[in-house]
């Protein structure tokens, strides 16, 4: 298998699948993007970005070249020497793994399945399901087996979006395989595209590595927004305590408090564990303290609302309230399990009238999870609109907005994020929360 005619299809084009499909293209790989959205399958092969930090010529480039192409058509994966599923892994109502998404994409994969093709699982699951329950899928659906017929491995997701130095082909990649034979198949893959392989003995390792990323960011965030809490009963800025703890340059990271967890990954992937390890009688006690402490914050943070709009002899019901920020982390349009939709929820559900406002986000698009702020556009940016509200609440700390004029034009501002740390004598009372 020689790099020029290495035929790669990823299927999921999200935040995950798409970045990688461009980066396989961009090693000469020969890339279909698999997805069954029709309208983004159609705006790919359009040469148009769905993604903010994917500009449309990137996209246009592999186009031109023909290195890339998007269908929704399942049995192009016939032609495929590797196939790399990159589909959501979310949790259920009950808050349990939800792994429907990666057994259906088995089942559509299995059938068009070559003898020696590889299937490498990105998605981030709990150990086992690739040895285990995906493997089953494919087995049973196509005849073949794994491990002799055709190669299995996992190998986890590592993109960062909004980081302009996160490079898929420069981040680390750890790979695991179901056989010796299906990690150095896996690795000749990835070898293509990204520069530093890190092989581990077994797709549950690999799938244990990543849980860990992410349980170790979580319970860190936990620590220090019950730190915040604690702190802000003694008077005491814990920003200016991390930023006074990160001086000393060994035995310490730092990390910061928020208004509650968002992203795909930090308020869902610790518990595919914490579910995976009561199948075996252990329970994950930190894990689930951390999420107690972060589902708590953003009830924290309505509380502190109540506190200031209470200074000025308001109440939270019939307020006007502002959410600055509805994506989950700074400078991306990615709002999925932001907190912001938990704090507008809260607010509303006290009777205050909620507004948001972000740069990214224009429009609330229909989920299932928010189905109630479906169509809500964010205000506009300037005095007579934001000098409106009785409070506003900083969610997200965009770099795009300009927080002296927040600071010269609102009255009340809630800043969970520090954001108003750079601005010097704003008129609007600040409360951090």
């Amino acid at each position: 298998m020689t790099q020029e005619r290495t035929k790669v299809c990823v299927v999921g084009l999200g935040y995950v699948g798409l970045p990688l499909a461009i980066q396989f293209a961009r090693s000469n790989a020969i890339v279909t993007g698999l997805d069954i959205d029709e309208a983004k399958v159609a705006r790919i092969n359009a040469g148009q970005s769905y993604i903010r930090h994917i500009l449309p010529e990137t996209i246009q480039e592999e186009l031109r070249t023909q290195r890339l192409t998007a269908t929704t058509d399942f049995s192009s994966i016939k032609e495929a020497d590797a196939v790399i599923i990159c589909v959501p892994t979310p949790l259920n109502k009950n808050r349990e793994p939800d792994i429907s998404y990666i057994l259906e994409t088995g089942r559509r994969i299995a059938p068009h399945l070559g003898t020696g093709t590889i299937v490498v699982l990105e998605s981030t699951t709990y150990p086992g399901t690739t040895d285990e329950d995906l493997r089953k899928v494919l087995e049973e659906n196509s005849g073949l087996k794994a491990g002799r017929d055709f190669h299995l491995a996992f190998s986890p997701e590592r993109e960062d979006p909004g980081n302009p130095n996160s490079v898929v082909a420069s981040i680390p990649k750890v790979v695991g395989g179901l056989t010796p034979a299906c990690l150095e198949k896996a690795i000749a893959v990835y070898s293509i595209a990204i520069k530093n392989l890190v092989p581990v003995s077994s797709c549950r390792v690999a799938e244990a590595a990543k849980l860990l990323e992410n349980i170790f960011r979580s319970v860190n965030i936990a620590l220090v927004n019950e730190l915040k809490v604690v702190y802000s009963a003694m008077d005491i800025d814990v920003w200016e305590v991390i930023n006074a703890a990160r001086t000393k340059p060994f035995g310490f990271m730092a990390f910061y408090p928020g208004p509650g967890l968002g992203g795909h990954c930090i308020p869902i992937d610790p518990f595919y564990l914490t579910w995976r390890a009561r199948e075996y009688g252990r329970h994950t006690r930190f894990i689930e303290l951390a999420g107690e402490i972060n589902t708590a914050m953003p009830e924290y943070v309505v509380n502190r609302v109540a506190e200031a709009l209470n200074e000025k002899s308001k109440p939270v019901r019939g307020s006007r309230v502002l959410l600055l920020g509805l994506a989950y982390k700074p400078d991306v349009d990615d709002e999925r399990e932001s907190p912001t939709y938990t704090l507008m929820t809260l607010l509303d559900q006290r009777g205050a009238a909620i507004d948001y406002y972000d740069p990214y986000v224009p429009l609330i698009k229909p989920t299932r999870e928010h189905a109630h702020w479906a169509g809500k556009k964010s205000v506009d940016w300037n005095r007579s609109v934001i000098g409106t509200y009785d409070a506003v609440v900083i969610a997200t700390n965009h770099s795009q907005v300009n927080y002296a004029e927040l600071g010269e034009w609102a009255d009340t501002i809630i800043d969970t994020r520090n954001a108003m740390s750079s601005v010097a004598q704003p008129r609007a009372r600040v409360w951090k929360a």
